[in-house]
């Protein structure tokens, strides 16, 4: 067995998604100790990791998030970054707002029916960029649902300083400040949504999520800072419109394997939630989940020390052969007796939503993508021209470069004709 590395910051840099699983593969374990911007990190990955990781005695997530990542992605102040009590507390506010089946089922309605006043206007034989369009349709979504203005000229924008915040939290040089720019201003904009409420309320929509992350008081009884509002609103508003992301994986896993579209055509509700499941697991999603050491302790011989930050590889524990017979396959029906272990897959965190960090946006992911699916199988019919559709796992995020083109093969009326309400 080699030694570990010592300094792994070009490593990550080049191999990105592989990185903890090619290193823990060639020295035969499942953790390993290095530095990451010399920092003492821990990386590790499988289901014992999982269990571990998500210890709230062993770990916490304040400081765990790169400040390069918080000034792209995440935000500063928001719930990623909390622990214990202010966490728990800050949490309910999602979980009320989100984890909801009437809530979700309002979301996919619109979502659904933005898709189909989308594929009415497309051309036959135009070329579609899949990934951008859905981003599109996602932040026109959620924004709707979420009770957030948003003007028809404004869409566009707006949607694309969502996926350049998706697109910068591990990248550099331009798309890195592109990705800040774009923070900037959403938090801008939403902050204003969330003062004008505060001045001047907006009585006609009382239940809206912007209402309740606007009057959100914290566990001392206080009114959220306008940043942190602000940061907490597009935390709901910038992972629906990264589904997009998992779109372009579905339409791809449906191109690549064909007999995948031909049951789901079959109209099985059991194999479409397979599918799903299949995609969140064998595709690139998000790399690593981290946390900071919270007091000193050892596992599986390695030394945990207080301060010192762990990185839990999700692609790896997507791969690894412990959990998954042929993990390199893409086999939806893995789950048909699967048991829902929550620490095996983990594309939105694991454990519980209550007590641990596990997005609660996750139930909205699988409602959205399950509806992407169907639209793209039933409403569309559609033809995929020549492009490069590999996936550099040395990117985060992977996706083809192309973004995914599609040329839709039938016209409006066509579509009016087959599609029509009864």
């Amino acid at each position: 067995m080699t030694a570990p590395p010592l300094e792994s910051t070009y490593a990550l840099w080049k191999k990105g998604y592989v990185f903890i699983d090619s290193t823990c593969r060639a020295l035969g374990v499942k953790a390993f100790k290095t530095r990451l911007m010399m920092h003492p990190t821990i990386c590790m990955q499988g289901e014992a990791a999982a269990r571990l990781f998500y210890d709230n005695e062993k770990f916490v997530r304040s400081g765990a998030m790169p400040a390069r990542a918080q000034k792209t992605l995440v935000g500063v102040g928001g719930v990623q970054g909390m622990d214990d009590h202010a966490h728990r507390h800050r949490k309910q506010m999602f979980i009320r707002e989100l984890m909801t089946h009437a809530h979700i089922e309002q979301l996919v309605r619109l979502h659904h029916d933005h898709w189909r006043e989308a594929i009415r206007q497309w051309k036959p034989g135009s070329e579609i960029v899949l990934l951008r369009e859905t981003q599109r349709l996602l932040c026109k979504s959620v924004c709707a649902w979420a009770g957030v203005p948003l003007a028809s000229q404004e869409l566009g924008r707006r949607a694309q300083e969502f996926g350049n915040m998706i697109d910068s939290g591990a990248r550099l040089g331009l798309h890195h400040w592109r990705g800040r720019m774009a923070r900037k201003s959403c938090e801008r904009w939403i902050g204003q949504l969330v003062e004008d409420i505060r001045h001047y309320g907006k009585p006609e929509q009382p239940d809206s999520v912007l209402q309740a992350v606007a009057w959100h008081r914290d566990e001392q009884g206080q009114l959220l800072p306008l940043h942190v509002a602000a940061v907490e609103l597009i935390n709901i508003l910038r992972p629906t419109v990264a589904v997009a992301q998992l779109a372009v994986f579905s339409a791809l896993a449906l191109h690549s394997f064909p007999v995948c579209r031909q049951k789901l055509q079959q109209g099985d509700e059991r194999y479409l939630d397979w599918f799903v499941l299949e995609v969140r697991r064998f595709y690139p999603f998000f790399p690593f989940l981290a946390a900071i050491v919270r007091q000193d302790f050892q596992w599986q011989g390695l030394e945990f020390r207080r301060g010192h930050r762990v990185l839990l590889d999700i692609y790896g524990t997507h791969r690894d052969p412990a959990l998954w017979q042929d993990p390199e396959q893409f086999m939806p029906e893995r789950f048909k007796d699967w048991d829902g272990n929550s620490f095996g897959l983990i594309a939105n965190g694991g454990a519980t939503y209550e007590y641990h960090h596990r997005c609660p946006g996750e139930w909205i992911t699988i409602a959205l993508m399950k509806t992407i699916v169907q639209m793209l199988v039933h409403e569309l019919e559609y033809t995929v021209p020549d492009q490069v559709l590999r996936l550099d796992l040395g990117r985060i995020p992977a996706l083809p470069e192309s973004g995914f083109i599609i040329q839709p093969a039938l016209t409006p009326t066509h579509l009016e004709k087959k599609y029509a309400s009864p």
